[in-house]
């Protein structure tokens, strides 16, 4: 593998969301969207980085302040960017992505399990769970965390929740309707969702989670208002 420089964006702090869960907020270049982060702590203390952006140092060692990075989750092809930076830096983390984008990422950065492959090393014992997001077809997951009774879900490209913004590039997404409050895009709707039903069902069924107090979208802001509330009412749009 190529070593891959370590070059970081502007970003935002590592917040606390969940007893387990922290996230950052980082740029995108070229591109008036945010992406988000997300850091998991497992109960065996090793962490879950989930859609990874290269930190800078402050944050960097917050982070590992948190744990040791063991698991890298890539939620799919186009969320690779700093994936090869982190396999550099980090060479023993273990990489998983769905099934369907395995080749895909494999093209920036080797790929130790699938989705389904590594189940058999999370679930409620360990406090993080990984699973494929049903009406898909396996393109996306989902990461749930939970501890102390608080759980959260972290989704990749299937939910957004991005405020409008300004300038030209602004007035792009916002017209591909990628912007503009919790939903599932356009984009997603035709590259994503494979049933309409079956996606709608699946965001009924995690809204039913016990314990729901945060739900992470792959861009724009965190729910922690009624998230519940807030997946049910997505699901109604579809």
């Amino acid at each position: 593998m190529i070593d891959t420089p370590w070059r970081v964006l502007p970003h935002g702090e590592l917040t606390q969301r969940t007893p387990n869960l922290w996230t950052v907020e980082g740029t995108l270049p070229a591109m008036p969207l945010t992406r988000t982060c997300a850091i998991a702590r497992r109960a065996d203390g090793d962490l879950v980085i989930h859609s990874a952006i290269a930190f800078n140092e402050t944050t960097l060692a917050q982070v590992l302040a948190l744990g040791r990075p063991k698991w890298m989750v890539v939620p799919s092809g186009f969320h690779r960017l700093d994936a090869p930076a982190w396999k550099t830096r980090f060479p023993d983390i273990q990489v998983v992505t769905p099934a369907t984008t395995r080749d895909k990422v494999e093209e920036k950065v080797p790929v130790d399990f699938t989705l389904d492959e590594a189940g058999a090393h999370f679930g409620p014992d360990q406090g993080v769970i990984l699973r494929n997001l049903g009406g898909t077809a396996g393109k996306e997951g989902v990461m749930e965390t939970r501890q102390d009774g608080v759980v959260a879900l972290v989704f990749n490209d299937a939910l957004f929740n991005h405020p409008h913004t300004t300038g030209f590039k602004g007035f792009v997404v916002r017209m591909l309707g990628s912007t503009g409050g919790p939903k599932v895009t356009r984009i997603a709707r035709t590259f994503i969702m494979s049933d309409r039903a079956a996606l709608g069902q699946a965001f009924r069924e995690l809204a039913d989670t016990e314990g729901l107090a945060v739900v992470v979208p792959g861009h724009g802001l965190v729910m922690d208002d009624d998230p519940a509330a807030i997946l049910r009412g997505v699901a109604g749009t579809l």
